[in-house]
């Protein structure tokens, strides 16, 4: 497969002709760039020096100098982007080049994604992203594939590799098993686990890795070495490879295009301890194997092969802890950066756990994975428990290192994934072999610094080899020696460690002069540092060895967790051999041989930076040898069957030690594993090369197969429709978040987060569909009984704080895991929903909700939609043990999914609850998960600063809303609202008319026109209490009132706007008994207008609904004859009709004040009127008595702030349940009341006392006598009331049900039922009509009795196909 990179050329110093004569140079110190002889420092150009150094005398085993400095060295020509590096600098700068305009904001590149930005499923899926997984990614995306990388470690460019030892430390992971020879062994884990550096023990040999965006290619020492053929050719390689090892020469050539390695220039510094490796090779008698080898290292400025700016190396030394110069072609640089700009996307801290089969209908394997981020692991036993997961459409491509990789199939193996029994063997340590040469009678320079001087430059980690593995009988005898440099973290710890380590060999023969200078080295480093130029540390030189080891390794999982067994490479005589060969080098200089430390400290235990093997490749081609085949792809079993789509792409496939380093290895394996994938897809790469890349853009590419996709799934049926809709609405969503987290990027916004587990139960049941307590606890108990366990793991994220704080929806953005046995494709992964803190709940006053309102998606492509809230309302008033209990519990409710622009509609109480349900349930949060989720709260910001405001902001936000909550009655009163809110219905009436009554009053009579042309229109009369208007019946803050519902059930519905209610007539200090006027003349005038159907016959008489008041006033009509009762058709009651007896609450209002009536009292002080309405411009007296009523007693639950609803309560008693009336009606509810005049309020009084209605004073004659009585003969009553009704006793309608029934009976009527009453539960007493569920639970058996008087019992009701049945039918209307 031809390159997909651009050539680059590349020449060394020595290709390069000389095309002008130059003035030569001394000992290396001056550079001529463009002609000119200098060497920068800090941007000044100094002069030639040549500095002194420690010589000794030259033995026969030294080299004859071999200076290239003094030879005419020529001048280059570079590209437009390039330019002469001017030799090392004198600081390491943050080296990846900022495009901001702001370099303050934008210091480092983010390639990587955040979590919330993942689709659900891709073509390939990639694993790590080292070299392997580097090329899968990169290649995959130039076809045209959609990819997405999974990396364990974090995105950290140059410039954020640790230096300092602190901060080293605070990168390191530790897991495996822990073995020294002396103590037992011991399963260890700990550190971070996303840190940078991973280090693994294990029995025999320990490994170090890297985890970070760029693999182990961020710590390695960047030496491109091929194999050599001899070990191509062993037993153990696929007969593919091994009887043509030249086939990797095709692929070694793409990584080098890509890698772009090239030696040490000769014309740069001269390198102190590449000079001793010379000399100590000729020691060895092996001068002639030794070279300067290619490594990725840049050693001039300009884009490299993918079109990232680079910079030329500043000759730290610091290679082995990340390179924070800029100069290194690691991965992230190259195969990944190229991988970014073609539309792949990477989400970092996504530790992979196993690799499963997809559920059908699906194809290809569902990955799951630990996400760490968000701090989740803080919750130890959910990380690893509650994973979450991405679906590969076609492939996934194993790049997480021999180890990783490993680690993963082992599990996926556990986890029913059929393999080879081969998966864990043959590992190998690559024979690596760690060594110091301390002490030395030469200066070596090996210690890294993050600035080194320009005159004492420390030079790439590895810059010269002793290649030695030609000319063996056997190819397991070759080797390569390399020197080495040590970070400069691990400077504190390096003379004491070398000084102390058991079995260091110290040279012999040094004579006293010899003793004493190296005694002096020592005390040197002791007092003035590692780096002091004449101590024994900058006289240590560093050795690895790459050789060929026993390949009898193993990796097993132990408790879970993976457990590497070397056995015997610690104590084999090859090693022994090659040690005593470093010892010869090492004596040769004067110096004392230590060993590894592992070998020392553990008991003869060596270390690797290089491990390989674990899915090696078979070499018979079958299940039964290897892992995998040539290729790279997975073994079924024991046979010749694969896994389609499923490649190891690591070093994991590499059967035997290579005795070389093995990346260039690894990236030729893993190029040519993605070549034949493409070849057998019948993919093309595209061949465009990229310009230079800015990195804090977008990518030049974006994912290019998508539209094509979807246009050939167009046709191919209806389910290929629907998965195309769900690709659109994903690909929107995650555009607007994309948009979000850039606003919230580019605007320099701090943000808040924290993460959050919750467990209940959840029952599946599609009957579930009430919205109330009592319909979640019953769910949740079933499901108890079930064992229908739920459990969600989520991240909560807000990148505004602003956002957040200020907007009044309080959104945050909601990722990770919901697990639900009972639902089909669990476990389902969440991502991109909604999460609102304190939401304001409209259909509940004074309640502020916390929302989690997501789709999800199970791992056999189920999509549903949950939705669950925390209800925290006035009944956490002054009790922190409820307000605990609030906003801990979650009530759940799964429905089918549906389409966004369904979902978010204006016309439904509940958006998150639309669609068909599935399930219900309770969840809780745990005492145990609470403490953990504290712990993970975390600000985001981009300096200290920002954070803590951040922080502080949130925290504010939070306990002031909690506050106003938990001390609801001590919070500043809630006055009427200016502008009208929450209209949802607005019930204009189709005609009003002005009544005039016998005595001269005008009240109004409003009427709306049936709207069911289906069944025969009857006239309806509505009579509302005193105070209100029509209003209460034609309510336009619900979404279905009792006009709406008695309209459409073919009734003209009349409403009577009387003398008592919202009238200025109502100031003239009118009574119940004044009202019956009124009623006469309504009903006069709807005789009038709708008169009998034939000449002299008489108007149909009028079913009549009368409420609290209103009804009592009718009463007094019908009982003293003013209102003829054959006018009447039917009579409905609500909550009173002559019998008024006051509730317990309004009892003691009069009882308490038995001198001084109340009413009296207060007409006295505040005048003849009360109104219900009032303002914060209001009298002193009025604004003091708002204050006082707010301590009026009464349920925590009816607790609320509003003014107007405390002056109701005041004056008539708490007049509904809050929970049943939503936030816009109560929070104008002074637009529905009016007021009450002192007259009226004493007859009131006096009615209720009494328990009985009766005329004006000053008699205040009774009217319920029997005579009265009797006058409703033959007249079927209704009678029902709240039970809750703190306005008026349940007795009152108790106590006339009785006389009814015990004057006439109940079996006058033709349907043998005269006389019913029924107690609503839940309900008060004004709610049983504005409730937002009155709808539901009290129209229906009203308008039963209505129809059953009206239209006959053995009719029944059809619901009409209208906006009503849509809105009932969708679940818009909660109940």
């Amino acid at each position: 497969m031809p390159s997909a990179i651009p050539d680059i050329t590349k020449t060394g110093a020595r290709d390069i002709q000389t095309t002008e004569v130059e003035v030569p140079v001394t000992n290396g110190r001056n550079r001529k760039p463009n002609g000119t002889s200098t060497w920068p420092l800090n941007g000044h150009g100094r002069g030639s020096s040549v500095s002194s150094v420690d010589t000794f005398n030259q033995s026969a085993c030294e080299p004859s100098p071999r200076d290239h400095w003094d030879e005419p060295q020529p001048s280059y020509s570079y590209g437009d982007h390039e330019e002469e590096a001017g030799g090392p600098r004198s600081r390491a700068y943050a080296r990846i080049r900022s495009f901001g305009d702001d370099p303050k904001t934008a210091q480092f590149p983010r390639i990587s994604k955040p979590m919330e930005l993942m689709r659900h499923s891709y073509d390939c899926v990639v694993i790590g992203s080292g070299y392997g997984g580097g090329v899968a990614a990169s290649r995959m995306a130039r076809a045209g594939e959609s990819v997405c990388l999974l990396e364990r470690g974090k995105e950290r460019w140059p410039g954020e590799y640790p230096d300092g030892t602190l901060d080293a430390m605070g990168q390191v992971h530790y897991s495996g098993e822990f073995a020294p020879s002396w103590l037992p062994s011991k399963i260890v884990d700990g550190g971070d686990p996303t840190g940078m550096y991973h280090l693994i023990f294990g029995r025999g040999q320990n490994a170090v890795v890297c985890n970070g965006l760029g693999g182990t290619s961020l710590m390695n020492a960047n030496v491109f070495l091929e194999a050599d053929k001899g070990t191509l050719q062993l037993e153990a390689w696929p007969e593919e490879i091994r009887d043509n090892p030249e086939c990797l020469d095709e692929y070694y050539k793409k990584a080098a295009e890509v890698l772009e390695p090239e030696e040490y220039p000769d014309d740069w510094p001269k390198l102190k301890k590449l000079e001793l490796l010379e000399t100590q090779a000729k020691c060895l008698n092996l001068g002639e194997k030794f070279r300067r080898v290619r490594q990725t290292t840049r050693f001039r400025n300009g884009p490299n092969s993918c079109g990232v700016e680079m910079y030329p190396s500043a000759l730290t030394g610091q290679d082995a802890t990340g390179l924070n110069d800029g100069s290194k072609n690691t991965t992230l640089v190259t195969y990944i950066a190229d991988a970014w700009n073609w539309g792949a996307e990477m989400f970092c801290e996504a530790e992979v756990r196993y690799i499963t089969k997809a559920p059908e209908p699906q194809t290809g394997y569902i990955v799951y994975f630990a996400w760490h981020g968000r701090n989740r692991g803080h919750f130890k036993a959910n990380l690893h428990g509650d994973l979450m997961w991405v679906h590969a459409r076609k492939a996934v491509f194993l790049g997480a290192g021999a180890v990783g990789t490993t680690e993963i199939l082992l599990r996926s193996k556990n986890m029913g994934l059929d393999l080879s029994d081969k998966v864990g063997q043959n590992m190998s340590g690559n024979g690596d072999i760690l060594g110091f040469g301390y002490n030395t009678d030469k200066e070596v320079n090996a210690m890294g610094k993050p600035f080194p001087s320009p005159y004492h430059p420390i030079g790439p980690c590895i810059t010269g080899i002793i290649d030695n593995r030609d000319g063996h009988e056997n190819p397991l005898d070759g080797y390569v020696i390399e020197e080495g440099s040590m970070p400069s973290a691990l400077a504190p710890f390096l003379q004491a460690m070398l000084e102390h380590l058991p079995g260091s060999i110290k040279p012999t023969g040094e004579g006293l002069i010899g003793n004493l200078k190296a005694n002096l080295a020592r005390v040197g480093s002791a007092f003035l540092g590692p780096y002091f130029r004449k101590g024994a540390i900058e006289r240590t030189q560093v050795y690895l060895i790459m050789s060929h080891d026993s390949n009898q390794a193993y990796l097993t999982l132990k408790n879970d967790k993976p457990v590497l067994e070397f056995v015997g490479v610690g104590r084999s005589d090859h090693v022994k051999h090659l040690k005593g060969i470093l010892e010869k080098a090492t004596k040769a200089v004067g110096g004392t041989f230590v060993s590894n430390p592992w070998d020392s400290l553990l008991g003869g235990q060596q270390v690797t930076v290089h491990p390989i093997g674990g899915a090696c490749m078979s070499r018979d081609g079958t299940g039964s040898a290897g892992v995998t085949n040539h290729r790279g792809q997975v073994f079924t079993g024991s046979g010749i069957e694969i896994h389609p789509g499923l490649i190891v792409t690591d070093a994991a496939v590499i059967p035997t030690a290579l005795g070389a380093n093995p990346f260039a290895t690894i990236t030729a394996l893993a190029e040519r594993s993605v070549d034949h994938f493409i070849k057998e897809q019948k993919l093309t790469i595209d061949m465009r090369k990229n310009g230079v890349l800015n990195l804090f853009g977008p990518p030049q590419h974006q994912h290019h197969s998508h539209n094509h996709k979807s246009k050939r799934r167009h046709h191919r049926g209806r389910r290929a429709q629907v998965q195309h809709a769900e690709e659109l609405e994903e690909i929107e969503r995650i555009n607007s978040a994309n948009n979000a987290i850039a606003a919230a990027r580019r605007l320099n916004d701090s943000g808040f987060g924290f993460t959050e587990v919750m467990s209940g139960y959840i029952h599946r049941d599609k009957g579930l569909k009430r919205d109330n307590v009592d319909t979640y606890e019953l769910a949740a108990r079933t499901a108890k009984s079930l064992s229908e366990t739920a459990r969600f793991f989520l991240s909560v994220q807000s990148f505004d704080i602003r956002s957040i704080i200020n907007d009044p929806s309080h959104r945050a953005m909601l990722t990770g895991t919901f697990v639900c046995p009972t639902l089909e494709g669990s476990p389902f992964m969440v991502q991109r929903g909604d999460f609102n803190l304190f939401l304001l709940d409209r259909k509940a006053p004074g309640t502020r909700n916390l929302t989690y309102d997501f789709d999800m998606r199970g791992i056999n492509g189920r999509k549903l939609h949950f939705h669950g809230y925390k209800v925290v309302d006035s009944s956490v008033a002054l009790s922190p043990i409820q307000f605990w209990k609030s906003t801990s519990t979650l009530y759940v409710t799964i429905t089918e999914p549906m389409p966004d622009s369904d979902r978010m509609c204006e016309d439904a109480d509940e958006c998150g609850l639309l669609g068909e349900i599935v399930a219900k349930g309770i969840m809780r949060i745990q005492p145990a998960d609470f403490l953990s989720e504290v712990m993970t709260l975390t600000p985001t910001g981009s300096s200290i600063l920002q954070k803590v405001m951040s922080a502080g902001n949130f925290l504010t936000f939070f306990t002031r809303k909690s506050m106003s909550l938990l001390l609801a009655p001590l919070t500043p009163l809630q006055y009427p609202t200016q502008t009208y809110i929450g209209f949802v219905n607005n019930t204009p009436p189709t005609k009003s008319y002005k009544i005039r009554a016998s005595d001269g009053v005008v009240t109004t009579l409003h009427m709306w026109e049936s709207t069911n042309p289906a069944i025969e229109t009857k006239n309806l009369f509505m009579v509302p209490g005193a105070s209100v208007d029509h209003q209460i019946f034609a309510l336009p803050t619900i979404r279905y009132n009792a006009v709406n519902y008695f309209c459409r059930a073919g009734y003209r519905v009349w409403v009577t706007v009387h003398r008592i209610g919202m009238l200025m007539v109502a100031q003239d200090d009118w009574t119940t008994f004044d009202t019956r006027l009124d009623f006469k003349a309504c009903l006069q005038k709807i005789r009038e207008e709708y008169p009998g159907s034939g000449p002299g016959q008489e108007p149909e008489k009028i079913y009549t609904i009368a409420h609290c008041m209103g009804s009592v006033a009718l009463s007094t009509g019908l009982l003293d004859g003013t209102i003829p009762a054959s006018w009447i058709k039917g009579l409905t009651c609500s909550q009173v009709f002559m019998n008024p007896v006051w509730s317990l609450a309004n009892m003691f209002k009069i009882i308490a004040l038995p001198i001084i009536p109340g009413d009296r009292l207060y007409k006295m002080v505040g005048g003849d009127w009360f109104s219900f309405s009032t303002s914060k411009n209001d009298s002193f007296f009025q604004k003091g008595l708002n204050e006082l009523l707010r301590l009026m007693p009464d349920e925590r639950k009816e607790i609320c702030n509003n003014a107007s609803c405390h002056r109701c309560t005041m004056a008539l008693g708490r007049c509904w349940n809050h929970h049943n009336l939503n936030e816009a009606t109560h929070r104008q509810i002074d637009r529905f009341f009016g007021g009450v005049s002192m007259t009226l309020m004493h007859v009131l009084m006096k009615q209720g006392y009494d328990g009985h209605v009766m005329g004006n004073g000053p008699l205040f004659e009774r009217l319920d006598t029997r005579d009265n009585i009797r006058r409703l003969k033959g007249l079927p009553i209704m009678l029902f009331v709240g039970r809750d009704n703190a306005v008026l006793s349940v007795e009152s309608t108790e106590k006339t049900y009785e006389i009814l029934t015990d004057t006439f009976g109940t079996g006058d009527d033709s349907s043998g039922i005269q006389y019913t009453r029924r107690v609503v539960p839940d309900y008060g007493h004004l709610d049983c009509w504005m409730g937002r569920n009155a709808w539901k639970d009290v129209y229906p058996f009203v308008r039963e009795e209505v129809d059953r008087v009206v239209r006959g019992p053995e009719y029944r009701f059809q619901d009409p196909p209208d906006k009503f049945r849509e809105l009932v039918t969708s679940g818009k209307l909660l109940y």
